[in-house]
């Protein structure tokens, strides 16, 4: 059992809570028991899992969590990417880990598709990301930014049609705050835009792609 905090896997996992150590490692870290397995459903095997009071002392594992309430077990991963041909959704400058997450996680279970990651976004192998995929990101790999397959939707907060039951390639979507970037929106075939009722004059990315994400798979299942 691990008993020191100098251990060469807990030291590991401290340089993976920065985005650049994950990246020259190839490496990203996955907390809590239904991540772990998670990845184990879906087939992909660990560098290796610590879990508390078997592999490691239990303090030690909470010391190195991410949650604030500590974890009984921690896992480490190698990144992963999906298809470049077979993105449904491309994310531009959204830069929230929890948005990027979600939307890998609503782009999974209602397109059975990756989600592309354009310039500017989170790491979708962040702690954040990977807690708010909730297994998709083992599910279902993002993938690097790719070519849009037309026909192109871009979903704006303002200017767009609602949305329809036209096929769609690829839905694009943009930051928090500036929303799609200029040229990627003058690139779309069309432009939706969600209705909103009630005085609210906005809904966070990752509400808005469900709805949208939505309405792709109910009008393909009724096509």
């Amino acid at each position: 059992m691990i008993t020191s905090k100098d251990n060469e896997k807990l030291k590991l996992i401290r340089r993976l809570a920065e985005r650049k150590h994950r990246e020259r490692e190839g490496l990203f870290v996955a907390e809590g028991e239904d991540l772990v397995a998670a990845a184990e459903a879906a087939g992909v095997r660990p560098e290796f899992v610590l879990r508390a009071g078997v592999e490691v002392e239990r303090r030690l594992l909470d010391a190195v969590s991410a949650l604030g309430s500590g974890t009984r077990v921690i896992g480490v991963y190698r990144q992963a990417w999906g298809e470049q041909e077979a993105p449904r959704v491309s994310l531009q400058a959204v830069a929230d880990p929890g948005n990027v997450g979600a939307i890998i996680r609503t782009t999974h279970a209602l397109l059975d598709a990756p989600v592309a990651i354009g310039p500017g976004c989170a790491d979708p192998f962040g702690p954040k990301a990977v807690r708010a995929s909730m297994g998709s990101i083992f599910g279902m790999p993002p993938a690097k930014r790719s070519s849009l397959e037309p026909p192109v939707v871009g979903l704006v907060a303002h200017g767009g049609s609602p949305p329809d039951d036209e096929p769609v390639g690829t839905l694009c979507l943009g930051g928090e705050r500036a929303g799609l970037p200029a040229d990627v929106a003058a690139a779309c075939d069309r432009l939706w835009t969600i209705p909103l009722r009630g005085g609210v004059e906005s809904l966070n990315v990752a509400a808005a792609a469900a709805v949208a994400i939505g309405r792709i798979s109910s009008a393909a299942g009724s096509q």
